[in-house]
């Protein structure tokens, strides 16, 4: 098995994996022993980005959020593997009791409450998990400044922002030397693509911000796993997967995958992620496993390289008919 190649993070020092491990799981669907070796697996098979955020999983009865930090931590600290990785949170999602957005006092609260949930010193990238427009952006991005000064953070994300937004931060950090957003972490995969590709695409190409993207499999619709009304209870999220998804378009795609796994003799997953780490602009799409032998399928991925022609008809069975113009 060939290692992955590492990808620089934006005009950061960070260099990540080409697949991130999206870390929602921990604590929620997957129990604690699970998630420890999921995680050390994932090391073993050359990768070393994993991204998880302080809500995570506050939508889980019962649960109150840093729920995934909390496992990732007690992990970090058995293992002692705190080096191998580039760690990513994020703040700003209501974490109930008014702990919520990107004001600089809530900041410095929340960084502190997550440093302490992952038993490390420092977060490698702390991301804006929602935009904040009731903060001024100079505000924010002094806070995100003071926590780089002290060592607390290495470099900051955006996530969620529009693409107006996003250059409006990026102008922000360029006209008052504060850091900028290295990478955004938008929704895109091969069904969800106008969103990203008609307006934040291009300002991250010109900008040289990387992207880190979530859903990247589409909630499992682009596994295969959902191709009829019957499906619906193979999964909590099956349901609202294929009201989403299992359409004329989303069909086509189905099969455009299929055709395409049985050339490489691959899974229609992993040739959907294969076909996002070839874009130009993509550094690493996000997904997440719950077993062992979904986390092979994720590396397995990695190891793709699709040709021309195949990354030509994805993205032609993938087009959409009537894309809204650009504004």
């Amino acid at each position: 098995m060939n290692t992955p190649t590492l990808r620089p993070l934006g005009r950061s020092s960070l260099q990540v994996s080409p697949l991130c491990f999206g870390g929602n799981v921990f604590g929620w669907t997957v129990d604690e022993a699970t998630s420890f070796s999921l995680l050390d697996a994932w090391l073993d098979a050359g990768f070393n980005f994993i991204d998880t955020a302080d809500v995570y999983s506050r939508w889980v009865p019962g649960h109150a959020g840093g729920e995934s930090e909390t496992v990732i931590g007690r992990w970090l600290r058995s293992s002692g593997k705190r080096d191998r990785v580039v760690l990513a949170t994020k703040v700003g999602k209501d974490m109930g009791d008014g702990r919520v957005g990107l004001r600089p006092d809530y900041i410095r609260q929340a960084v502190e409450a997550s440093l302490q949930r992952l038993q490390t010193d420092v977060i490698d990238l702390y991301q804006s998990h929602d935009d904040d427009t009731g903060t001024p952006l100079e505000d924010t991005l002094g806070a995100y400044a003071d926590l780089i000064q002290a060592g607390k953070v290495r470099a900051i994300g955006a996530s969620n922002y529009s693409a107006g937004r996003l250059r409006e931060a990026l102008d922000t950090s360029e006209r008052l030397g504060l850091p900028r957003y290295e990478s955004l972490q938008p929704l895109y995969n091969l069904i969800d693509r106008a969103g990203f590709e008609d307006t934040l695409r291009p300002l991250c190409l010109e900008r040289g911000v990387g992207v880190i993207n979530f859903y990247a499999l589409a909630a499992g619709f682009l596994t295969g796993k959902y191709r009829s009304q019957e499906d619906a209870g193979k999964s909590a999220r099956g349901p609202g997967t294929i009201g989403k998804y299992l359409n004329d378009r989303g069909l086509r795609i189905l099969a455009e995958l299929d055709a395409v796994a049985e050339r490489y003799e691959a899974t229609p997953g992993q040739i959907a992620l294969a076909w996002q780490m070839a874009q130009p602009v993509i550094t690493a799409p996000i997904a997440s496993a719950t077993s062992l032998e979904q986390l092979g399928d994720l590396v397995g991925a990695a190891q793709l390289k699709l040709d021309a022609d195949a990354l030509e008809s994805l993205s032609q069975a993938s087009a959409e008919t009537s894309r809204p113009a650009a504004p």
